[in-house]
């Protein structure tokens, strides 16, 4: 990647937004946007974008990711059984034989995948039960080289547990040194329940001190008996750390008695609990041990949306020990969401679309986001006329502006039908907006 300095001047034209406005002209100056509205006056020689009334939206956001263990499929094996711990075993055989530049260079082409589909931000955890702490060091590296074009944000994960691990205390607050953004955990792999309990206390109370934001894998099992998300939800009232911390998973809350939800949620709500499902992965790891019925695993989204929970959906794993698929296409992992939670309405499938823009962001702290007057001037162009046909046709991503700059572009879907007459019209032949739809 070449380094630019990202900030320009832009002018979009004839834009449809994501909250139903349309025919908006989006001026970004010096790469903030400085006023939406119908038919803006821009300066003169400004660059112009004309969205053709397509959808303009801020850029996706994946608010959980594994970055270190990205387009390692295969290495040293492919996971056989498809669980969970077989992936952690995988990636612990892995770790010794990794190089900082092997993580460098699969970290830097996955973040081009991301740019190319408007994925701009993206909160990575990253593993530091290596006592090199090779994967910390290396994404340290690959934050800075992309910051002109993604953000990168970084959390100290202790992967083989923060208790199990003997050192994990002392090589996460070497992490955190080094300038790691964020607090990890993954209670559900210690040894014990109680120990699990241990750790979530001990890791909010780190985070607490330093003034760091919480984003802890809690709960990613099927035992209906898993409650660290209680834990995490007291402590975070506890420390005074309310808005600031994130639950992962949550994957046990699909397997608990109705009545506990209740209870659980409203504590959640209390702790002003950020939660992160992740569809693609929860829907393939979860239930491996069921018979029929199968559960499909991933948390009570709809629920923990009505009860005012800030709710994301991240990515989790591309080609990796844990999934051997992905393309760092947030549409695809909403629309994952969208139907392993039964969110078909159409104001519920908006909300998978916020899950996979504002919502992460929210969760990331990132406050210069949205399309908004004194954000920055990231958005993408997307060949839909609103969210969710944007998430039925997983749409095509025309254009990539970060800072009013555009640094990436798709061309059109398009396709030439032939009719057999000698008429061969050129068209999108899946999109289909108000009522008009090509007849034959």
């Amino acid at each position: 990647m070449t380094t630019f300095p990202p900030a320009q001047d832009l002018i979009v034209r004839n834009a449809s937004l994501p909250d139903g406005r349309r025919a908006q002209d989006i001026l970004i100056l010096a790469g903030t946007i400085k006023a939406i509205g119908p038919a803006l006056d821009a300066p003169e020689a400004t660059p112009v974008l004309d969205a053709k009334g397509d959808l303009v939206a801020p850029p996706f956001v994946d608010a959980h990711f594994h970055m270190d263990s990205a387009l390692s499929y295969g290495l040293p094996r492919i996971n056989a059984s498809g669980t969970l711990l077989e992936g952690i075993a995988l990636w612990g055989e892995l770790k010794p034989e990794l190089t900082h530049q092997a993580i460098v260079d699969r970290a830097l082409a996955y973040c081009d995948w991301a740019i190319g589909r408007g994925l701009l931000a993206i909160r990575s955890h990253v593993d530091i039960c290596d006592p090199r702490l090779l994967a910390v060091d290396a994404l340290i590296e690959v934050r800075e080289k992309v910051a002109p074009w993604l953000t990168l944000q970084l959390v100290a994960f202790p992967q083989d547990g923060f208790l199990r691990a003997q050192g994990s205390r002392e090589r996460l607050i070497a992490a955190l040194d080094r300038g790691v953004d964020v607090v990890g955990g993954i209670p559900h792999f210690e040894r014990t329940m109680a120990q699990g309990a241990e750790s979530v206390r001990a890791l909010c109370e780190i985070a607490a001190e330093r003034g760091l934001r919480v984003d802890m894998h809690c709960d990613e099992s099927d035992d209906p008996m898993s409650r660290h998300v209680e834990t995490l939800a007291a402590e975070t009232t506890r420390l005074g750390l309310e808005g600031r911390v994130t639950g992962s998973h949550l994957t046990s809350m699909h397997s608990m008695d109705s009545y506990y939800v209740s209870k659980l949620i409203a504590l959640m709500a209390e702790a002003e609990l950020g939660v992160i499902a992740n569809p693609l992965i929860n829907i393939t790891l979860q239930g491996r041990h069921d018979g029929y019925p199968k559960r499909r695993g991933m948390t009570r989204v709809p629920e923990l949306l009505a009860a005012g929970l800030t709710v994301a959906f991240g990515h989790d794993c591309v080609m990796d020990p844990w999934y051997g698929l992905g393309s760092a296409d947030m549409l695809e992992v909403a629309a994952m969401g969208l139907h392993v939670a039964q969110m078909t309405g159409q104001s519920a499938m908006a909300e998978c679309f916020s899950a996979v823009t504002t919502a992460p962001a929210k969760l990331m702290g990132l406050d210069d986001y949205g399309l908004m007057p004194g954000c920055r001037g990231d958005l993408v162009l997307l060949q839909a006329g609103d969210p969710v046909e944007a998430l039925r046709l997983r749409a095509t991503r025309l254009a990539v502006v970060r800072g009013g700059r555009i640094i990436a572009r798709t061309p059109a879907a398009t396709a030439t039908l032939d009719l057999g007459d000698g008429d061969r019209p050129t068209l999108n032949p899946v999109s289909w907006r108000g009522g008009e739809r090509p007849g034959f």
